[in-house]
Parts: structure tokens; sequence; C-alpha cells
């Protein structure tokens, strides 16, 4: 294995749904949480339910909003409803509609080759980070699927991991991908929307092993 490019993985917890789980995703060490304003997903919120977690969410722990395929409105009204920090577009976005709403913003991408992370690179310049998710036809994520790592090229942005991590796979994911951060949803629930406080303190107990070693 080379050597680390990051001394830190970075990890995000998406898909909450309420303020106890936004509560137990900050006091387990989480560096952000993401908010699903995608209505055909189950982990989906409304503006109410997204300001009350919000209020949860101390300083330092930052807050992403996940669209897929928006309007210009839908994303504006989020931004004038409720605290967020960083933007994440899962669906068919161009650059220029990703980057015209002031606030940064990272691209997902469904990798089903090397290529797709190399041309994303240079179709979104201003992104600040590709999440990199499992390719499923008619899903734009959340598949609970993995994908071939071995995949995954050298990149001159940050990469972020998705896609079917758990606390049983995250750290051989990190140890062979060597990711800025990684993402995880499913991999640590009960059920779609409703987190396991003890999956998420295994998941980042997990990352934080990996990079001690």
């Amino acid at each position: 294995m080379s050597q680390k490019k990051y001394q830190r993985t970075r990890v995000k917890i998406c898909g909450i749904t309420r303020s106890d789980d936004a509560l137990a995703v900050v006091a387990a060490g989480s560096d952000a949480i993401g908010l699903v304003f995608y209505g055909p997903s189950p982990r989906a919120v409304t503006l109410e339910m997204a300001q009350k977690i919000v209020q949860s969410v101390p300083a330092f722990v930052t807050v992403v909003a996940l669209f897929v395929n928006p309007t210009v409105k839908e994303v504006r009204q989020v931004l004038e409803g409720v605290r967020i920090d960083l933007l994440q577009f899962h669906g068919d976005e161009e650059s220029d509609f990703c980057g015209q709403f002031q606030r940064p913003y990272i691209k997902a991408i469904r990798v089903r080759q090397a290529s797709d992370v190399v041309a994303s690179s240079v179709r979104f310049p201003d992104a600040l980070a590709l999440l990199l998710d499992s390719y499923k036809p008619g899903v734009p994520g959340g598949t609970g699927e993995t994908f071939d790592w071995s995949l995954i090229p050298e990149s001159p942005k940050p990469l972020i991991l998705a896609g079917g991590l758990k606390p049983e796979n995250v750290a051989s994911a990190i140890e062979q991908v060597q990711p800025f951060a990684v993402d995880v949803s499913g991999g640590v629930e009960v059920e779609k929307g409703i987190k396991d406080h003890s999956k998420i303190n295994e998941f980042i107990k997990e990352v934080n092993r990996v990079d001690r070693s």
C-alpha cells in the first residue's frame, strides 16, 4: 500500500431524518451530515424537518444538502430556509447549474469505468470534490451496493467514497482507495431513514482505527 495521501479520512453520515440521529452522528465524531432533498427517496426530508435537525448541529460540523436534478427554485428554497454549508448534486446536473448558488458543491459520479472519474474532474472544475457511488440503471444513489474500487484512478480532485460502505468493510475500502472522505447511509441504519447509533459509532471507530495504522 502506498503512503497515505491524507492523514485523516473524513466521514459524512447521509440520509439523516431525525434530530436524535443528528446528535448521535455529531457525538460519534462525524465531520458532516447529509440531508436528502429528493422526494422519491425514503430518506427525504422537508424544509421543516431539516430546520429542526440542523438546530442540533454545532459549529465545525458541515451540513450537506443533497439534490437530484432539482430546479433552481427548489435549491434556493432550501438555501433560504435552512443553514446549508455544502451542496451535493446526484443527478445529471452540469457545472454551470451546480455553481450558481453561492455555495461550494460536490458532484456525485456513478462509476462504471475509470474514465468516468477522469472526465468528471474536467467537467466540474469548480467542484470541491467528487463523490464516487455505485452505478445502477435508473437509481441516482443510495443503492447500498459497492462497486469495483480498482476502477478508481488517481484524481486531481479529492475523492469521497460511497456505495455500500458499512462498519465491516470501511477499513478495507480506505486501505485500498485512500479517499479524502467516506460517505455512508444505509450501512448504518436500522431501516431506511432511521440510523443505528451503535453502527454509527462502530463505523467511525473503524475509520479512526485504519487511519492510525
